[in-house]
């Protein structure tokens, strides 16, 4: 009996801490419906009157990875938002505004909604908090338009920031075309080219990232967080011919914290199982060749959200209502780095001891 109370306490215990941190929310269904439930799950929604911009890559060809518009048409018109970008520092077909919106209809993108090209008409600069490189943050000015920002990004690899998620899509994403050359010079030029020491340049991102957030988080405002884990590709959707992925899809995970979701990505490549035929190791490369999982750290240190969190199930029936479980999953670590649990739903196999556990310093007892 003293066996199964002590037992009993431990559980509790486990999810006392676990209940702390912020919640990140998974489907392995990727699919129009399952991306809308996963919104709804997080319980964030505009409220009435409410202008929504939702930012997405419109992608650099019709080879690129780039989330379709059949894929999010669903959820973009429930919101009744208008589809966000703005326009490339590389050369390219969306460096321009004209370019841009052909590309935009090439896509179809303009079938499923306004789509808003945010610097089409200038820039204004956003605060930021931190200093370190960049003295603001330069966006598109069409910002200022919208009261609500769902960054919904495809979560791939990227040949200079190793990866891109939520807070690329939020930095580089939301930097007006001269922003972009300020991020990657880590606040050194707007008007050419330059490539500041890599942690330099990511430490710019979660700067970046954060000044966005925070504009959106001012009282009357609001934003949330989707990453989509299919087509993981090592290269970016700003790639027109990028590599084919070597590893399967794994579904749509959201959040309210951008560095807690990103961190949960994460976490998912690189507890990946994989075989000769469902390979996650180039993806594994090209983030560590890139430093890429310094952002979520810097991200962290600077405060803009927590690498730790919940990962929660949400089951969608074939009715298409949503049950949010309360069966958490687990991503383990040793001390040590070794991977031993991979998307767990629970932590009965791990011996007692200290763990890495979906971001934290755990004990099982």
């Amino acid at each position: 009996m003293k066996k199964i109370v002590l037992a009993v306490c431990a559980v509790l215990t486990t999810m006392t801490i676990t209940a702390q941190s912020p919640k990140v929310y998974f489907t392995k269904d990727i699919t129009q419906e399952s991306l809308v439930k996963i919104y709804e799950a997080l319980g964030v929604a505009p409220k009435e009157g409410q202008r929504v911009a939702v930012k997405i890559s419109t992608g650099e060809s019709s080879q690129s990875n780039h989330l379709r518009p059949e894929f999010i048409k669903n959820l973009v018109q429930k919101v009744n938002g208008n589809i966000v970008e703005c326009n490339t520092a590389y050369g390219g077909n969306r460096s321009t505004t004209a370019n841009h919106r052909k590309a935009i209809e090439q896509r179809g993108y303009g079938e499923t909604a306004t789509v808003d090209i945010m610097d089409e008409e200038g820039t204004i600069n956003l605060p930021v908090s931190d200093t370190k490189h960049l003295q603001y943050d330069i966006v598109g000015s069409h910002v200022q338009n919208y009261d609500f920002m769902i960054n919904l990004a495809h979560f791939k690899g990227h040949a200079m920031g190793g990866f891109g998620g939520v807070l690329k899509n939020q930095s580089i994403g939301v930097a007006s075309s001269s922003g972009k050359l300020y991020i990657h010079s880590a606040g050194t030029t707007t008007t050419s080219w330059h490539s500041a020491a890599q942690d330099d340049f990511l430490e710019s991102m979660a700067a970046a990232a954060q000044a966005v957030h925070n504009y959106f988080k001012q009282e009357g405002k609001d934003i949330i967080y989707i990453n989509v884990m299919n087509r993981l590709s090592v290269d970016c959707d700003c790639d027109g011919h990028p590599a084919s992925p070597e590893m399967n899809d794994i579904g749509i995970l959201a959040s309210t914290d951008p560095v807690a979701l990103d961190r949960a990505c994460l976490d998912l490549v690189f507890n990946y199982n994989s075989t000769t035929s469902d390979n996650a190791v180039p993806l594994q490369n090209r983030i560590n060749r890139q430093h890429g999982t310094y952002i979520v750290d810097y991200a962290e240190q600077i405060g803009l959200g927590t690498k730790s969190y919940q990962l929660i199930d949400i089951q969608i029936s074939n009715i298409g209502d949503t049950k949010v479980t309360t069966n958490y999953r687990y991503n383990v670590y040793s001390l040590d780095g070794k991977k031993l649990l991979t998307n767990a739903d629970s932590l009965d196999r791990l011996a007692k001891g200290t763990y890495i556990v979906n971001g934290e310093k755990r004990i099982v007892e």
